[in-house]
């Protein structure tokens, strides 16, 4: 993770037409080295696909067994063989305190891949994201997203992603 590192946000943005795209999308980034070493924030209204594409993403990675929304523990690890995947979910919190007097900083400070769904509610106490994943329902199944990179290995991600030069800085 590249906390406190300035680097200006790098957009992108995509269709996902149906739920096979959300799929597809997660294998492909489950594919990249940098994932591994990630803070992604996923956005976006109730419904919009949050933990539907973190669950794709997961067994892209090689979770098998439930996978459940961390909406009632706030968190929900995931040990795989040569990775460690924290998956939070902060739509509970009332106080973005919670965050310091639950111990994550331990394990956002750890090697891994960190998914935090609704971190505008620890707003102040999570590091920079890498990547933020903002999802918006079109209808059932469409989904506008908008990939936004904010360090170099969200960078790396989107220029893996993309298979070629980096997308456009935003202006």
């Amino acid at each position: 993770m590249n906390v406190g590192v300035a680097h200006p946000p790098i957009v992108k943005s995509l269709l996902w037409p149906d739920e096979a795209a959300t799929q597809d999308f997660a294998q492909t980034l489950a594919k990249q080295p940098a994932v591994r070493c990630a803070l992604i924030e996923l956005q976006g209204d109730l419904g919009a696909g949050k933990t539907t594409f973190v669950r794709h993403l997961l067994r892209a990675l090689g979770v098998t067994g439930r996978v459940k929304s961390p909406t009632y523990a706030v968190v929900e690890p995931y040990e795989l063989p040569d990775l460690n995947v924290w998956h939070f979910d902060f739509y509970r919190f009332s106080d973005p305190r919670e965050w310091e007097d639950a111990g994550f900083r331990d394990i956002f400070a750890s090697p891994g891949l960190k998914l935090a769904e609704w971190p505008e509610k620890a707003a102040g106490f999570l590091p920079r994201a890498d990547l933020i994943v903002h999802l918006d329902a079109l209808d059932d199944e469409a989904r506008q997203v908008t990939l936004t990179a904010q360090t170099p290995t969200g960078q790396a991600l989107l220029e893996a992603l993309n298979g070629q030069a980096p997308p456009e800085s935003a202006s």
